[in-house]
């Protein structure tokens, strides 16, 4: 937003309004009411909010229902398609009921004009940074770090009123997407009735609606005629035809190709930062002779998927997969090494950028992973699991009064030895001390800093919510193929959408920032007209 508005112009009156709107909503979080309903009380004054639908426009719609629903989801963070299951919000917004994400995305890209959106962004953003700076309980807020970039972008003077036409989304998805899918061959005959990109057409469509391969097959050949599209049954045929290790090389070929368009950007020239986390998608069936299928708990099963993606400042997209192999009680696998699986996602992931420091979670505590990342001569930042040992540093901290300490050690295993150091810092979240592993020398001055960049590594559990929420198709299939290439194809998306807001912001003078010009939903739209060539 400008510095300084016309004190009577219809900017400054709507602005006006949305902060005095964004006030209502937070006093009412502060009284202990839901978001939902503090949104839903909330005064809105729609004198200076145009609705771009005209009057004989058949929008079912409440113009007012929708400005409170997406002012709901911008505060929350919550993607179209999650949205549009929440049909308990209908009622309390002022709406029939909640539509579906196509209609969520149309409305705040057609419906809804500059002057809307802004509103809508204002008042939201306004209650997130209240809700976590005045430390109040409002748990269905987003985190703050989420809306900083876009709160950057467009008080911007250079990208502020930045708008892009339809021609220019739809020609940049289409230029990401011909990066993307043409390293996959599922090495069919060349006289095969269907091409590969007519399976790669369906599984998009898939990942769009959010349903498994019969039905989306069957609504897919609805929309397109039987002739142009396979059946479901043929589309697992053709899947299970992808080799787990040429499925996963496919995917290095293709992030290669993505990397390519961009790595003229400078960031790209300098080592970047990485994180390394595991994914579940949830297991419900029989489990006997499912040598991929892991135990969460007593209860919970799960396919595990490892990851590593670029985190920080650069474009953030996801470098490597690697499947999880784990012992369970139902399978003859061997004890998981974590540290094995490390190796494979960097040395994949060097081969594309150059790294220069490894974000993992607890998980990764062991002495082998540190050692494993020294040994390709990369650097970490690792959360400590509290044992005796540090409880001990954590007491001497406190009798003597000190809020950082620094305590050297090393490694020493079969596969090599190297120093490193325990940074003890207090926690970000409440009171207490927190316990970091690093191969870096960092002295007590500079601890507390350094493990602020650990933060980074939220932006890894965003991709995770992403990629399962817009672009994961659902299947209930026992064969692994068919699990992995899901996931590896959602993946292959989720870059493409990293990908298009890359290309679209690269015309656009500024630093670019974290937050998504074009949202999930829409980018997956795009690529699935991009794919099916017209009627």
């Amino acid at each position: 937003m400008a510095d300084s508005l016309e004190p009577l112009s219809d900017r400054a009156c709507r602005m006006t309004h949305a902060y005095s709107t964004g006030i209502e909503i937070t006093e009412q979080l502060r009284a202990g009411k839901s978001l939902v309903s503090s949104v839903a009380e909330s005064s809105i004054q729609t004198k200076y909010l145009d609705d771009s639908y005209p009057e004989w426009h058949p929008a079912p719609h409440s113009f007012l229902g929708m400005v409170r629903l997406l002012i709901y989801r911008e505060a929350t963070g919550t993607s179209y398609r999650a949205l549009a299951r929440f049909q308990e919000l209908a009622e309390p917004l002022g709406l029939k009921h909640i539509p579906d994400e196509s209609v969520l995305s149309r409305t705040w890209r057609k419906r809804f004009d500059d002057g809307v959106r802004e509103f809508v962004q204002v008042t939201a953003h306004f209650v997130i940074k209240q809700a976590h700076d005045r430390e109040f309980s409002a748990p269905t807020v987003r985190p703050k770090a989420e809306i900083i970039d876009e709160v950057i972008a467009s008080t911007d003077d250079e990208t502020a009123g930045c708008e892009f036409s339809d021609e220019q989304i739809y020609r940049t998805t289409r230029l990401a997407r011909d990066h993307g899918f043409d390293e996959f061959d599922s090495g069919r005959a060349a006289n095969a009735t269907y091409e590969d990109t007519q399976f790669f057409e369906l599984q998009t469509f898939m990942g769009m609606v959010s349903c498994g391969t019969p039905q989306g097959a069957a609504r897919f050949q609805y929309r397109h005629s039987s002739d142009g599209s396979p059946h479901g049954d043929t589309h697992l045929r053709t899947i299970k035809q992808f080799e787990s290790e040429k499925l996963i090389d496919g995917f290095d070929l293709a992030t290669d190709r993505l990397l390519s368009v961009i790595k003229s950007e400078a960031s790209f020239r300098r080592p970047v930062t990485v994180a390394i986390d595991i994914t579940t998608v949830p297991f419900y069936g029989d489990v006997e002779g499912m040598t991929m299928v892991s135990g969460l708990n007593h209860e919970e099963r799960a396919f595990k998927f490892a990851t590593l993606s670029i985190v920080g400042l650069n474009v953030p997209l996801i470098l490597a997969v690697e499947p999880v192999r784990e012992s369970s009680a139902w399978d003859d696998n061997p004890p998981n090494q974590i540290h094995r699986v490390v190796r494979q996602l960097v040395r994949r992931a060097k081969q594309h950028v150059p790294i220069e420091t490894v974000l993992c979670d607890r998980e990764f505590d062991s002495m082998r992973v540190f050692q494993t990342l020294s040994n390709l001569s990369v650097n970490y930042l690792i959360p400590k699991r509290i044992t005796s040992t540090e409880k001990k540093v954590i007491e001497t901290m406190e009798s003597d009064g000190e809020d950082v300490a620094v305590e050297s050690a090393s490694v020493h295993i079969e596969s090599g030895e190297h120093s490193m150091q325990f940074l003890y810092v207090p926690s970000t979240k409440g009171d207490g001390t927190a316990v970091f592993a690093t191969n870096l020398r960092v002295g007590p001055k500079e601890a507390e800093s350094f493990c602020q960049r650990y933060s980074r590594r939220w932006q890894i559990e965003n991709e995770y919510k992403s990629i399962k929420n817009d672009f994961l198709a659902k299947t209930s299939s026992k064969d692994y193929r068919v699990r992995l290439f899901y996931f590896v194809f959602a993946v292959l998306l989720y870059n493409i959408w990293r990908l298009t807001d890359f290309l679209l912001k690269a015309g656009v003078d500024g630093e670019i920032g974290y937050a998504p010009i074009l949202t999930a939903g829409e980018c997956v739209e795009i690529v699935v007209s991009a794919l099916i060539p017209p009627d």
